[in-house]
Order: structure tokens, then C-alpha cells, then sequence
């Protein structure tokens, strides 16, 4: 069983082998241009990803050593992301798709990542799972690779799009995550304190907005050359509050559901600091936290592939006319 797996959701042109359940090559080209703006701008993205797309599929597919022929079917990403770019990957599978007469299924974007913790790992169900990304930041209970329920999310940023505003506020280039993880590395973390952002509504939920709002006003109090000596101070403590917080609602779901198996999957999970601190967690709490290897961590069409064999497996494919969506959709 061969699958071509297709991943355009946002500003990341990715294409992936997968071959009876074993990753035969996975091809990421990250597009650069939106660093002039700060953030990702959909037009060019998608612009890229039309001129990406047939390159980075023949690259996977010369990798793997498999010829087009023999792929079995083929999987890509539905949503949610940006529609245009989402546009330009289900296109080009479609017209696959038909041309080869094979299946076609189309993946949940979080789906994909949720999958990209098993591919080098085995984790028995149920567990739970704390996804980590720009858009999107929630913890989950997984009851199998099918079957996944909603039990906290961001009431307004995601912890991925905390580090890139707070990377913007404080001068840093985008994407901000890897930089303030970087700049934070000679932090002192006693310099500067910020709150753990609460929801009223909810123990579990997340905000990040108002940590956002609190960094800037510190960073106002500092004039430039102040800033440029405590850069590394500021974005350390900031960085270390936004890991608390993913902690403290993490650890109020372990307590809730008694489990002590948790995935941790995402964009963020790539983050060093997030990795270190995880191990002291474990420790304290007597639990067992599982990253995937940081390959599969940010988008890619590995997980997109992995997605789509478990859902070929239990029958699930998709018609011709799927259309995109943006938002969160099961």
C-alpha cells in the first residue's frame, strides 16, 4: 500500500511517501518570502505553493525510488489552513487522482498532527494529547486513531501565534517561535514576571492575547538600547510563561481523566525549552510525555500520508468534490 501524501494548509509545500505504514520520504520546502512582511500573507503563499507543488511531489516520489504509477492512493489536506493555499494541494491531488484513477482522501490538518506522534512511536490508547501550534492550541482525549474528543482550547491566540506576535513585539525575525527559543537560551528567568493568563469561563481553556498585551507594555518601559541588553532576559520569561501555562491546564486534564499517557504534537513541540521543562514534568507527575521526532513537529506531508492510510485502512476515502475549509472541523 502506497500513498502520496499532499500538505499545503499554510506557507510549508510538503509532499510524502508512505509505504504500508513506514515513511519512505518526506519533502518540506518552507517558503522564505513572508519574512519581509512579518507573518504569513495567503496570496503569496498560495502563489508559492502553485509553483511548488509538482516539484516537491517529484522530489518525494524520487526519494522514495517509487514511480507514479504505483502509487495506491493518495492523501491531502482538506483543512482547516488557508483557502487558497489549501486550493492549490486539493487541486493537484484531484487532477492525480483522476488522471491515475486511484483514491483520493482528504485530512484534517490536526488530524495529521495528532498522527505525527505515532509514526516512530507507540503509545497505548487512550491517551492525551496536547497539539501545540500556530493556529491552534488544544488538549485532546484520543480514544483511538479515529476517534478524538475536545477537552480545552484557546479561548483566543494559540501558543504558537504568542511566540510570533511576541517575537514581532520584541524585534525578532519570523517565524518568532524558533527565535525566541533561541534568543531565550541565556535568559535569566528571575528577571521579569508575568502572569499565567486565566479563563473565567473555564479551569482548562487557554488565553494567550493578554499575555501578549502584557509583554508589550513591559518592552514600552524599556527604551531600545535597554531592550537590545535584555532581550534575552524578557523573551526568556515570556517563553517560560507560556510553557507554564500549557503545564497548568495540561496537568488539571491528567487529574480530570487519570491517565498518565500524553502526547505532545505541534509546531511548539519542537521548542527546546518546552522538550526540558516536559522532562521535570514527567517526573513530578509520574508520566509518560511523547514527542514526535522534530521533523514531524512543524507541518509536514508525513502526517498527512499517515493520516490518510489509517483512514483507507477503515474504508474512508474521499469524492471529488471536497472543497477546503478554514476553521475546525472533525
Amino acid at each position: 500500500m502506497i500513498i502520496l501524501g499532499i500538505e499545503t494548509s499554510c506557507d510549508e509545500t510538503s509532499a510524502s511517501i508512505l509505504k504500508d505504514g513506514k515513511i519512505l520520504s518526506n519533502i518540506v520546502v518552507s517558503q522564505l518570502i513572508h519574512k519581509d512582511f512579518g507573518g504569513v500573507v495567503p496570496f503569496l503563499a498560495a502563489k508559492d505553493h502553485e509553483k511548488l507543488v509538482y516539484k516537491v511531489v517529484n522530489q518525494a516520489l524520487e526519494e522514495a525510488s517509487i514511480k507514479v504509477d504505483d502509487l495506491d492512493a493518495l492523501a491531502v489536506t482538506q483543512g482547516p489552513g488557508l483557502i487558497g493555499s489549501l486550493l492549490i494541494g486539493l487541486n493537484y491531488a484531484k487532477g492525480l487522482s483522476v488522471g491515475l484513477e486511484i483514491p483520493m482522501i482528504g485530512v484534517n490538518h490536526l488530524h495529521g498532527h495528532i498522527l505525527s506522534g505515532l509514526i516512530d512511536n507507540s503509545i497505548n490508547f487512550p491517551f492525551i494529547c496536547l497539539l501545540v501550534s500556530g493556529g491552534h492550541t488544544q488538549i485532546l482525549k484520543i480514544n483511538n486513531e479515529l476517534d478524538y474528543e475536545i477537552l480545552a482550547k484557546t479561548v483566543d491566540d494559540a501558543a504558537g501565534e504568542a511566540f510570533d506576535k511576541g517575537a514581532r513585539i520584541l524585534g525578532l525575525n519570523y517565524p518568532g517561535g524558533p527565535e525566541i527559543d533561541r534568543v531565550s537560551k541565556n535568559g535569566n528567568l528571575e528577571t521579569y514576571s508575568f502572569t499565567i493568563p486565566k479563563v473565567k469561563s473555564s479551569l482548562v481553556d487557554f488565553s494567550f492575547s493578554g499575555l501578549k498585551t502584557a509583554l508589550l507594555y513591559k518592552v514600552n518601559e524599556l527604551n531600545k538600547s535597554l531592550l537590545k541588553t535584555e532581550i534575552s532576559n524578557i523573551a526568556a520569561c515570556y517563553q517560560e510563561t507560556i510553557i507554564d501555562t500549557l503545564f497548568e491546564k495540561l496537568n488539571i486534564v491528567l487529574n480530570q481523566n487519570k491517565t498518565n499517557n500524553v502526547l505532545v504534537v505541534g509546531g511548539v513541540s519542537a521548542n527546546t525549552r518546552f522538550r526540558e521543562k516536559s522532562q521535570q514534568f514527567e517526573k513530578l507527575l509520574n508520566v509518560n510525555i511523547i514527542f514526535p521526532d522534530f521533523k514531524y513537529c512543524t507541518d509536514n506531508a508525513a502526517m498527512i500520508a499517515m493520516a490518510g492510510y489509517v483512514k483507507y485502512n477503515k474504508g474512508i476515502i474521499s469524492s471529488l468534490d471536497i472543497t477546503p475549509y478554514s476553521s475546525i472541523k472533525n
